[in-house]
């Protein structure tokens, strides 16, 4: 034995060795005279039999440790083979070698993957069924390239690291094994061995599956298996750009939306979820569902935010197939779904992402840029072309292995700036002295570039609370590239505005009208999110102020400015039928209001009416992100605290007349602009008897009459009903 070898055989039993394939599996010995030798590692073996063609040899145990051989002479070249291991307690195990497959990843996908541009990633990172030779199995591949040793745990292993040890591919960084037999629904993790000797167990970071917290081992899983049938709703998306079309979104979170009323503490699978969700859905009016990170994550308190595996819908509710039938039958009834995604940052649980392979790989390694002190999570390298590659790579997976519609990025704004959420002395600026994070927006434009080139059809959406410009513009604008973005500035106006007291409202009537002036500088989403109802902010009832009858005419008339107003819509969900209590995503929303509560449940029924009247109404949503689409007809009533417009469609053949009173004072012939002359007829009031309202309201058509009043040729004399919101139609023109 040459010394060499010797070393070889000794870094394998300390299981400390890049490529064991070097010396286990299959050799032909280059002597005077042809020759091949087989060796093994089976630590827990007295003997092991090598199986050719049914014939049993017994293999020579080189190392008492557990490293057999047997040398075939006269072999000229390779033949398939299989072990036999007997043990000291008299078991047997008849098994394929692993070590007598190639490497399986071929050198242009090495090279992809290392410059940042293998945007299927996910086809080749991670475990994978595949058949070999024959032989069906898995193939586990990962990226460390600053680890010493890698080896595959498993139940097929009893969870020992020293008998799966993994190759390294040529200086890669990315490790490769095949386990032959070894199939779905098999737990798994990666036993890495850091430079400095560290030993680590890390789950897959392109897992499909993880096992149910708080156990935290992936679980192999094929995503390719699941039936789509779906096909109408996509050939649909990709002719209707989401622009010129209703977008009304309910966003909720899997684990609160219901649970079983028989065990409150399970949570509904994704097709339970499902089974009930849509009908729902339908009924009210909804034309979209976001649902908060579905990503796997180890803390349900944290809702999903923070992620540990960024390819794994989460095991809570279910498989990867169970989650396909939910966006499945989502998509056969005509209801798009939105997912939450987290780029921003990652945890620091000892199983993630965090020091990966022993270096900050992921992260970075200064926590001024890396950490997110107010968070205690990390954040993502942006400027490393395997990490911007993995999340590119993570986006493009959703929408083409779940044929998801849209992503919408949380917390944008703390990628964009260094200093954000941190205290002076705790950030770096950039290269050119300032605080933008240019390593992140170079990531965000190739993001957006990259996934709009591949599916021009699907919707971008940034969480976005600054002014920085131009989120929502294509990047080769100058912009980031993202096709909407939330407009948190109007709806922190209007919460804010809706809070005071309606005597006190005419001093702060510019909340209501600040909006107006920035509402088309982006493609906006108007959100009345979860982030509003949580944590001491209490419940969009629980916000309005005077008595129950106020409280919920107050919530009507922001749901009414909320439709009307110009944007796309999204609503969290127990808004519309009056959640009282904050949201908490340890138990289902209060479902009995609705069953129990006249208010309540005539909410409910104002929401799907005033749904279904803005899929109906294209003016409302035809020219959503032009000045052209909308035009004032009054803001200056200070005094009274209403205000008017109109909205249009593009062509401006259609328009509507929108008139809202923010205070619980009724008017009587109140002067209403109209933008043409004709004969007009109420079509929507948020205060009939029916919605829980005082019946204030105009029955009869109204002829316009030739005056001018604010900004409008002609006018109206109309009944204003108290903290209510009214919708004229034009019904015939002089």
């Amino acid at each position: 034995m040459t010394h060499p070898l010797h070393a070889d055989f000794t870094r394998i039993i300390n299981s400390d060795h890049h490529d064991p394939f070097q010396v286990l599996g299959f050799h032909l010995l280059y002597d005077e005279t042809p020759a091949a030798v087989v060796r093994c590692f089976q630590p827990a073996a007295n003997q092991v039999f090598l199986l050719i063609q049914g014939e049993r040899r017994e293999m020579y145990k080189v190392r008492e440790e557990g490293i057999f051989e047997f040398t075939l002479p006269g072999c000229r070249e390779f033949f398939p083979y299989q072990l036999e291991a007997h043990y000291s307690d008299g078991a047997s195990h008849q098994f394929e070698d692993p070590y007598r497959f190639w490497p399986q990843l071929s050198d242009f996908d090495r090279y992809l993957i290392n410059n940042g541009t293998h945007y299927q990633l996910y086809d080749k990172l991670g475990a994978h069924p595949v058949t070999i030779d024959g032989v069906p199995g898995t193939i586990f591949r990962v990226w460390a390239p600053n680890a010493r040793r890698i080896s595959v745990l498993g139940n097929f292993n009893f969870w020992d690291g020293r008998l799966h040890q993994m190759r390294v591919l040529a200086g890669s960084g990315i490790w490769e094994l095949f386990l032959p037999h070894v199939g779905v629904g098999e737990p798994y993790k990666f036993e890495i061995r850091t430079a400095g000797g560290d030993i680590l167990e890390k789950t897959d970071p392109c897992q499909f599956l993880s096992e149910v917290r708080p156990k935290s081992a992936s679980v192999v899983w094929d995503t390719g298996n699941f039936s789509w049938s779906d096909d109408e709703w996509l050939a649909r998306r990709r002719k209707i750009s989401t622009y010129r079309q209703p977008m009304s979104i309910y966003e909720m979170h899997l684990g609160s939306w219901r649970r079983d009323p028989s065990d409150p503490s399970r949570f509904l699978s994704y097709r339970e979820i499902a089974d009930a969700l849509i009908p729902y859905l339908l009924e009210m009016g909804f034309t979209h569902v976001e649902f908060l990170p579905v990503a796997e994550h180890p803390l349900d308190e944290s809702w999903g935010y923070q992620v540990i595996g960024f390819y794994a819908v989460t095991s809570r509710f279910g498989t990867p197939d169970d989650f396909s039938y939910l966006v499945n039958e989502c998509h056969r009834h005509g209801i798009g779904v939105i997912l939450d995604w987290v780029p921003s940052h990652f945890p620091t649980d000892g199983h993630g992402l965090s020091r990966f392979d022993g270096t900050c790989l992921y992260e970075h390694e200064d926590p001024r840029k890396g950490a997110h002190q107010e968070w205690g999570t990390l954040v993502f390298n942006y400027s490393r072309a395997e990490v911007a590659n993995f999340l590119i790579a993570n986006a493009l997976f959703w929408f083409e292995r779940y044929h998801i519609d849209g992503l919408r990025v949380d917390a944008v704004a703390s990628m964009l700036y260094m200093d954000y959420g941190r205290q002076d002395g705790e950030w770096l600026t950039n290269e050119y002295g300032g605080r933008e994070n240019i390593e992140a927006i170079e990531f965000l434009k190739h993001l957006n570039s990259i996934v709009y080139d591949r599916h021009p059809d699907i919707m971008m959406i940034a969480e976005e609370s600054t002014s920085y410009f131009g989120v929502s513009k294509p990047a080769n604008w100058g912009g980031l590239g993202f096709g909407y973005k939330w407009n948190m500035g109007w709806m922190n106006d209007t919460l804010s505005y809706f809070q005071h007291d309606p005597l006190f409202r005419k001093y702060h009537h510019g909340a209501l009208t600040f909006s107006l002036l920035y509402a088309f500088s982006e493609n906006f989403i108007l959100p009345l999110s979860h982030d509003e109802v949580v944590h001491g902010k209490r419940s969009l009832l629980n916000k309005m102020p005077g008595d129950n009858w106020q409280r919920f005419a107050n919530l009507r008339l922001l749901l009414f400015f909320h439709w009307t107003h110009p944007g796309k819509k999204l609503l969290f969900m127990g808004g519309e039928f009056g959640q009282l209590s904050e949201w908490y995503c340890k138990v289902s929303l209060d479902w009995h209001l609705v069953e129990e509560g006249e208010k309540h449940r005539q909410l409910q029924q104002f929401v799907r009416e005033l749904n279904h009247f803005y899929r109906q109404t294209p003016a409302l949503w035809d020219d959503d992100f032009s000045p052209a689409g909308f035009q004032w007809l009054d803001f200056n009533d200070v005094d009274n605290s209403i205000i008017s417009f109109a909205r249009f469609t593009e062509d401006r053949k259609e328009f509507v007349v929108c008139l809202l009173n923010f205070t619980p004072q009724v008017h009587y012939n109140y002067k209403l602009g109209v933008p043409r002359g004709g004969r007009y007829r109420e079509v929507l009031n948020s205060d009939l008897a029916g919605a829980g309202g005082s019946g204030v309201n105009n029955p009869e058509p109204l002829n316009s009459i030739n005056q001018p009043c604010g900004q409008a040729p002609e006018h109206l004399l109309v009944k204003v009903p108290p903290l209510g919101g009214v919708i004229f139609k034009l019904k015939e023109e002089p």
